[in-house]
């Protein structure tokens, strides 16, 4: 018999449903009984409180209307929002990369295109995370080292060259001052001789989750989110292939989230994006097409499946429902995946090409459209090209070798799968209504209420290692006494800094310096009214001002944030 209840009723009578379903009751009771003395382990998620059943029949899934399945490509889009899955087109393979200077990560960028990437994702040194220059003093020591160094147009222009960017795809991991490498990227499209509405790619722009997870800020929360949503209003009308926020639960599982939170944290923040955008005047069903979502996949293989099948039928609803979306556009909710960082471990790190490969399996089987394979090598450095190579590869194997892409959605149908799916909406649910009892996301996030739910769940997670109720293969069980495999490392000198300092006094010495007040004072001024600020940074970025100029005339008005302590 079918596990999906509303299909049950279509074919066959309701007292022959009810009866099977009584046999099949009785039929468990008897297993149970038979074998579950045997059964030994408490098994449970890897980073979740719930434990699981040893075994899922139709019993479990009785109370799961067929509609709320579905088929892929129709609404509520739970197996998938392309009807042919990767049969019409196969996920975008992605390898997140950057290091050194501009320079160096565009050889980087050049040799994964050569080996078979289909789409760039940059990844920011710390400094240009928080938005200062390569030669600014809290700079010192850290130029190059987690990340590329992009301190104006000259970078973006050197980090692009010889790149078709009306051809490839960009993703870039940057938030506090997203809006900012945004108009650097614009503007050097331009210079390129490239249309605005020809880009392709997406920022990730998600400022709620840093104040949540991962602290990497510029301003306060209202001007930060002000300028998020000036983004979604220009960003429709002058570059409209572009995803203008990419929603991250990827930081806060990395920070400690179970999936569950992960889930909720993440939609919550969307919610937030979508309702002031709604509150600014926009359409919702302009801007909302452009939102995407970026999420974490963890070493729990049907939990992270069930996570992304659950995502995308909670979005749909609520835009379709709650915020009365009307263009099935906008009830689709397009993701990126990350394997997960936090995962991978220095002890034995060849193992960890094995977590990543069973990770990047588990998120195409839950329907990514895009997809980073971390590199073996990266909880302890930068990956070396090897390391990349092999990362790519592993993508490269799965799309083209197991069989895996053939099919939309394989694991739909399964007791297990259907069920998870339907836990995992039920108890995001449940949280949406905690943090409605907060006051919404920014009340939390300033009475540090989401703050504390991750740290608690973190400590917990780490209580379960330290006491071996979680076992990590070659951390604290299957450990030798052999001395630990040596790898190349790819290490960061202090190179990268004094290029950087000298290619800025070069770009600094050339500029024409009076333009170069005039459009910082023009946006000073823009921000002490209701103004887009959106032209006049893209401008300020076009005369050659830097990251740290533009976003201190910024700060001038906005002031700075400072994390009130919650601990």
């Amino acid at each position: 018999m079918t596990a999906i209840k509303g299909l049950d009723k279509q074919l066959k009578p309701e007292d022959e449903r009810d009866a099977e379903l009584e046999r099949l009751r009785a039929e468990v009771a008897e297993w149970r009984r038979k074998y579950e003395a045997a059964d030994k382990r408490d098994i449970g998620f890897v980073n979740s409180q719930k434990t699981v059943e040893p075994v899922y029949t139709a019993l479990d899934t009785e109370d799961i209307e067929a509609d709320e399945i579905g088929l892929p490509g129709v609404y509520p889009f739970t197996r998938g929002i392309h009807a042919t899955g990767y049969r019409g087109k196969l996920w975008t393979m992605r390898q997140f990369a950057g290091f050194g200077t501009a320079r160096e990560t565009n050889a980087r960028y050049k040799f994964l295109l050569a080996h078979g990437q289909t789409g760039l994702s940059v990844a920011f040194d710390f400094p240009t995370l928080m938005g200062y220059d390569s030669d600014h003093p809290r700079s010192l020591g850290e130029v190059g080292k987690c990340g590329v160094a992009i301190s104006s147009l000259a970078d973006m222009e050197t980090l692009f060259d010889g790149i078709p960017l009306d051809e490839v795809s960009v993703s870039m991991t940057i938030n506090g001052p997203a809006v900012i490498l945004y108009c650097f990227y614009i503007a050097a499209a331009e210079k390129k001789g490239i249309d605005a509405k020809q880009l392709r790619g997406t920022i990730q722009n998600d400022i709620l989750k840093e104040y949540m997870a991962q602290h990497a800020w510029c301003f306060p929360i209202e001007p930060a989110l002000r300028l998020i949503v000036d983004c979604f209003e220009w960003s429709e009308e002058h570059v409209p292939q572009w995803n203008t926020i990419s929603i991250s639960g990827y930081h806060i599982r990395e920070a400690g989230a179970t999936a569950a939170q992960e889930l909720a944290f993440t939609l919550a923040d969307g919610f937030t994006y979508v309702e002031r955008g709604i509150a600014r005047g926009l359409d919702v069903d302009g801007f909302s097409k452009r939102l995407s979502f970026f999420w974490d996949i963890h070493n729990d293989f049907f939990e992270e499946i069930a996570k992304l099948r659950a995502a995308r039928r909670i979005w749909a609803r609520h835009m379709k429902e709650r915020y009365g979306a009307k263009d099935p556009r906008s009830w689709m909710m397009r993701f990126h995946s990350q394997t997960a960082g936090v995962t991978l471990t220095a002890q034995q790190p060849m193992n960890n090409i094995v977590r990543v490969a069973y990770q990047g399996l588990a998120a195409v089987l839950g329907g990514t459209q895009s997809l980073h394979t971390n590199s073996m090598d990266e909880t302890l450095a930068l990956p070396t090209e090897e390391a990349v190579q092999v990362a790519l590869r592993t993508q490269q194997v799965l799309a083209f070798e197991t069989g895996a892409p053939n099919v939309s959605d394989p694991l739909g149908g399964s007791y297990y799968v259907e069920r998870l799916t339907s836990d995992l909406e039920a108890e995001a649910e449940r949280i949406f209504a905690d943090i409605e009892q907060q006051g919404g996301v920014v009340a939390a996030l300033e009475k540090g209420w989401l703050q504390r739910k991750i740290a608690e769940s973190a400590a917990r997670q780490q209580w379960e290692l330290e006491q071996r109720r979680k076992l990590v293969v070659g951390v604290n069980e299957f450990v030798t006494d052999e001395p630990e495999l040596t790898i190349p490392l790819l290490k960061i000198g202090k190179e990268a800094e004094a290029e950087q300092r000298k290619s800025m006094a070069a770009m600094r010495a050339k500029r024409d310096q009076p333009l170069v007040d005039r459009r910082l004072n023009e946006l000073r001024e823009a921000a002490r009214t209701d103004a887009n600020l959106m032209p006049l940074i893209l401008d300020c970025a076009r005369a050659y001002c830097t990251l740290y100029e533009i976003r201190a005339a910024l700060e001038d008005v906005f002031g700075a944030y400072r994390e009130p302590v919650f601990f």
